[in-house]
């Protein structure tokens, strides 16, 4: 039995949206702080807006992962298209226009800080997209004008045979950058974390932060198609470490009423959904293929709408 590509698509998407533009620190510098101080905050923006750019780019691109995926689906990769398979008609997705965000990448890419190794993943990911999408975008229409009636699958098997290397490629580099990000992304929060309370102490917008970077710390955990058996011990640790964050969250309203709307109930209701798939885990030895694939998909994409109510819950702690 094998997951629902669903998963490995929400994983995706979710794993990679970062700091909400509307963070404490993602703010011009104020004038009449030291120096030190302002050149610290100042380097924790140039980090931040280069790790946004990047994550940018890889959620838009995600879309070729999901076009790519879709015609997995259907097709024999060994042989490519023959025109007669029974879900030819599910053929490509159609792809996004990802101009701008290359863009970005790319003088983010050239920008301080400088990040060698993440900075060349980055240029060799690009450039694996810019081979990869025009041959997706070819084959999405002749799919959906269903040309393989009239060829008897030739220019499919042409396009496959161009596609199978470009797309091993392109999720290659994705797999490298996708981990490179994880660890980079990591380090920022703490950073991020750590300069809003110096500035406003455990505020709203400090538990907002840290609700979504523990709770991001557990998405990290989760299975996909590639690695399907979740690692119970790290699991249940970054679990632990957001339900300290629910408490924590809890004890600021204790002390200012208000607390933090559009994100606690959210919070408090995922936290018992983690625990619910994790009682399921246990039950499977951390094999999502034994009963949990569908747990797994709606905790991800309940984790995707708390991440949009974390940025209107920072809006709304201005």
């Amino acid at each position: 039995m094998t997951m629902p590509t669903l998963l490995r698509n929400a994983l995706c998407a979710a794993t990679l949206l970062l700091v909400p533009p509307g963070s404490a620190l993602a703010q011009p510098v104020q004038a009449g702080r030291p120096a030190a101080a302002t050149a610290e905050e100042g380097d924790l923006q140039a980090a931040i807006a280069k790790s946004n750019a990047y994550t940018a780019l890889m959620n838009r691109t995600l879309r070729a992962i999901q076009s790519w995926d879709r015609y997995v689906s259907w097709v024999d990769l060994k042989k490519g298209p023959t025109g007669k398979e029974r879900l030819i008609g599910y053929g490509m997705y159609s792809l996004y226009d990802v101009a701008g965000e290359i863009k970005k990448a790319e003088e983010a890419a050239a920008s301080e800080p400088a990040l060698p190794e993440i900075d060349d993943t980055v240029r060799r990911y690009t450039k694996a997209y810019q081979e990869l999408a025009p041959l997706i975008t070819r084959a999405e229409r002749y799919y959906e004008r269903k040309d393989y009636r009239d060829d008897n699958a030739a220019e499919g098997q042409k396009l496959h045979v161009a596609m199978v290397p470009a797309a091993k490629t392109f999720l290659a580099e994705r797999a490298t950058l996708d981990s490179q990000m994880r660890v980079y992304k990591k380090g920022l929060d703490a950073r991020e974390l750590a300069a809003v309370e110096k500035l406003e102490g455990r505020s709203a917008r400090w538990q907002v932060r840290n609700i979504m970077i523990q709770a991001r710390a557990v998405i990290d955990m989760m299975p996909s198609n590639e690695n399907p058996i979740v690692d119970l011990k790290a699991f249940d640790a970054a679990v632990a470490d957001y339900a300290g964050a629910v408490r924590e969250m809890d004890r600021f309203k204790e002390s200012e009423p208000k607390g933090v709307p559009m994100l606690e109930s959210q919070a408090s209701s995922w936290l018992g959904r983690v625990r619910d798939f994790r009682e399921k885990l246990g039950k499977s030895k951390g094999d999502v293929r034994r009963g949990a694939a569908n747990d797994a998909n709606r905790l991800v994409s309940s984790y995707n709408m708390m991440v949009s109510s974390s940025q209107t819950a920072i809006r709304m702690s201005r």
